[in-house]
């Protein structure tokens, strides 16, 4: 099995405007983003190995929310998260696959978690 180098950033929330319903559509909702890249790793980390030898997890982040275009609805989240996926893989060629997991939280009621995971390997 070849080495691996996996980034994560966990449970991002993030407000979207998304929906399908009246009650959903014309304002943003919150969505509780997780996303995991996979990496073409260095062959090796030193101590002083700069962070240009890896990707900064902030790149992540920014995908799920600045990169996310301002007053676009996305009718599903399936879309949200395909954008997210597409633009790290635009970003870096280390990127193997990203896999984005989305909670809607307006919708849930005890302790419920209604969303989907989308997961996009580089072609």
């Amino acid at each position: 099995m070849p080495d691996s180098l996996t980034l994560e950033v966990a449970n991002l929330i993030v407000d979207v405007l998304t929906g399908i319903y009246s009650e959903e559509t014309g304002r943003p909702q919150p969505l509780k983003i997780s996303i995991v890249a996979e990496m073409r790793p260095a062959t090796h980390y030193g101590a002083d190995t700069p962070l240009a030898a890896s990707k900064n997890y902030m790149d992540l982040k920014f995908a799920a929310r600045e990169a996310l275009p301002p007053g676009l609805h996305f009718t599903l989240i399936e879309a949200v998260a395909d954008h997210i996926c597409e633009t790290l893989l635009l970003q870096d060629e280390r990127v193997a696959a990203v896999t984005v997991k989305i909670v809607k939280l307006a919708i849930a009621e005890n302790g419920e978690k209604i969303g989907i995971t989308l997961r996009r390997e580089r072609r």
